[in-house]
């Protein structure tokens, strides 16, 4: 007989639906890889059963109130709660649920593991399960988390963190990379992967990685001939990606082709490059054991000491430093 993971995953009023279903549909995935031997049973417990309304519009029933789910037969492996932000002139606010607080306060000692997604991070940290730990959560309301709760150590960067037995997930589809990654905690990488690939996920993105890749992490461009400049650099990365190369791809002189870029982009073509380079360095040093100097070809740095001197530069660590805090073994 499968081994029974427990999933109760938390709802309220305004929930983000993503929040909820994605890791639903993950562990529902899991189940369906390893014909049922995962064992998930994945359970929506909120503060009464019925329906709860979500921030979409979607209405979700929830199978337990937050008094039963301790009381009935089964043990409890994950405890999950997502998040929910209100809008306000200023940003968005995190929201926090008073009963969904109380109820983590009571229920997570007798959980295997706790995580939340997005801005459930907030509910964790009021309940008192983050003081001590780094966490992460949606970058729109990291600010908030690090005011709120200075005993908590807030890195608003990767996708997510694990902290013993507490795995906090930034916003909206880093749920799915959460999810994944306790899947893999569970199963191992292979199964992880399978999942990934049923969901034509772009790859199983590791926690360490960025909320922002380069190409995302700047807006897109009023000229869509430099959209396009940005995507080749992506999909060409052990090639010449030169000033004087990409000005002739543009069919612009050097300085004009710079100047243009710099306007699109807010930074020279060589920084951008440089950029999307130590992004891919930074996925291979997670994902693979490639020596150093194969991750240095493979995106397009050259050499070892180009490898060093561009990591320490855009994030102040060595490649060996960045592979063993962030690197997921595989089992």
């Amino acid at each position: 007989m499968p081994t029974t993971r427990r999933v109760v995953i938390a709802v309220f009023p305004d929930v983000d639906l993503l929040d909820v279903t994605g890791p639903a549909e993950v562990f529902a995935l899991a189940n369906r890889e390893t014909g049922g031997r995962a064992g998930y049973q994945v359970q929506l417990a909120g503060r009464s059963r019925g329906e709860v309304t979500t921030s979409a519009g979607v209405r979700l029933v929830t199978d337990l109130c937050f008094a039963e789910v301790t009381e009935v037969t089964g043990v409890l492996d994950t405890l999950l709660v997502p998040g929910a932000v209100d809008l306000h002139p200023g940003g968005p606010v995190a929201r926090i649920d008073r009963d969904v607080v109380a109820w983590v306060r009571t229920a997570a000692p007798q959980a295997r593991r706790v995580a939340s997604v997005c801005a459930g991070a907030h509910l964790l940290a009021a309940a008192g399960l983050l003081d001590g730990r780094t966490a992460t959560t949606h970058w729109s309301t990291a600010a908030q988390l690090a005011a709120d709760h200075p005993a908590v150590t807030v890195d608003p960067d990767p996708i997510f963190i694990r902290s013993g037995q507490v795995w906090t997930g930034a916003g909206i589809s880093a749920c799915m990379d959460l999810t994944l990654a306790l899947v893999a905690d569970d199963l191992g990488e292979e199964i992880a992967l399978a999942v990934a690939r049923q969901l034509v996920m772009y790859l199983k993105r590791q926690g360490g990685q960025s909320q922002f890749s380069v190409p995302l992490s700047r807006p897109p461009a009023s000229r869509r001939d430099i959209d396009e400049l940005r995507m080749f650099i992506a999909d060409h990365l052990d090639g010449d990606l030169s000033a004087a190369a990409l000005a002739a791809r543009m069919c612009l002189s050097e300085r004009h082709f710079a100047r243009v870029f710099r306007q699109e982009t807010g930074t020279s073509p060589a920084a951008y490059v440089e950029a999307t380079r130590v992004e891919a360095a930074r996925r291979l040093l997670e994902s693979t054991d490639h020596p150093l100097d194969q991750v240095a070809a493979g995106c397009g740095l050259g050499s070892v000491e180009t490898l060093h001197r561009a990591l320490r530069k855009q994030i102040g660590t060595t490649p060996a430093a960045y592979r063993r805090r962030f690197r997921t073994t595989t089992t």
